[in-house]
């Protein structure tokens, strides 16, 4: 049985295309991909809006599984998820998100801080900024076996001024520094990236024009960056298929717990 003496950072940069990475300033995912395994070829589920694909994440399967096809919560049977299994291992989890529907990504009482801020819409990113600050004075203060940090102005963005426009590169280049500023202040905390935590950074969906929603290359294809495992050829391209429902599988694998057997997902590659 794992000891959980080990952190996962999930970073979800909401509405994140992959080649909104090739046109924006990114020099933190950029290190990050350079160091770790990624893809730009992650596929994610079906419609392509926020919750449905948020939880497929957390709770491991699509939602032909789990019946979350709106960005309401109604879920048809109860499914152990991602914060769940690590609050019944004895661990620590936080969530950072300024979008309130993802309260309900894990049971009450699993999560040993959860803060929302309702300011995903604040101009340049300003909302990302404030909840990062916020989370990374927390995190430095007892970083907890699981972290997951929200950022949501790039989708605000991208419905206010259209996916790829300047407003929306700009959005991501934020949520970039964003990043960045928690694994400084982890990395400066608890020392580099390996035994003690690993980072993974990903989206919920793409978008074009100025929605989302469709099975459009542009709306299901998003990014996936794993960093930190020792197991992980840096700046490794992962060549074989990737949904958005590996990723909970993984995260547990690198704590060293068991992955609930509901669970469709797989792990991700031979990492």
């Amino acid at each position: 049985m794992n000891t959980l003496n080990s952190s996962v950072i999930l970073f979800l940069i909401d509405g994140l295309r992959p080649d909104a990475l090739a046109q924006a300033d990114t020099p933190v995912i950029d290190d990050l991909k350079a160091y770790g395994a990624w893809t730009l070829q992650a596929q994610t589920v079906s419609p392509s809006i926020t919750l449905p694909c948020t939880a497929s994440l957390f709770l491991g399967s699509p939602p032909e599984v789990h019946g979350i096809t709106s960005n309401t919560w109604t879920l048809d049977k109860p499914l152990p998820g991602l914060i769940d299994a690590i609050a019944d291992a004895g661990g620590d989890a936080a969530a950072f998100y300024n979008w309130e529907q993802l309260r309900d990504l894990s049971r009450p009482g699993a999560l040993t801080i959860s803060v929302f801020l309702r300011n995903d819409g604040e101009p340049e990113g300003r909302g990302d900024t404030e909840l990062t600050e916020l989370a990374t004075r927390l995190v430095k203060a007892r970083l907890p076996h699981f972290v997951f940090l929200y950022l949501g102005h790039t989708d605000a963005a991208g419905h206010a001024h259209g996916w790829m426009s300047e407003q929306y590169l700009k959005a991501v280049e934020n949520a970039d520094a964003c990043i960045g500023r928690l694994l400084g202040a982890i990395q400066d905390t608890v020392g580099p990236p390996g035994e003690r935590w690993r980072a993974i950074v990903t989206s919920d969906h793409g978008g074009h024009a100025t929605g989302h929603g469709s099975d459009q290359d542009c709306d299901i294809t998003i990014p996936l960056v794993l960093y930190g495992s020792p197991d992980l050829k840096p700046g490794k391209e992962i060549d074989t298929p990737v949904s958005i429902v590996d990723i909970a599988p993984t995260i547990l694998n690198w704590l060293g717990l068991t992955i609930p057997s509901s669970w469709t997902g797989k792990l991700v590659g031979h990492l």
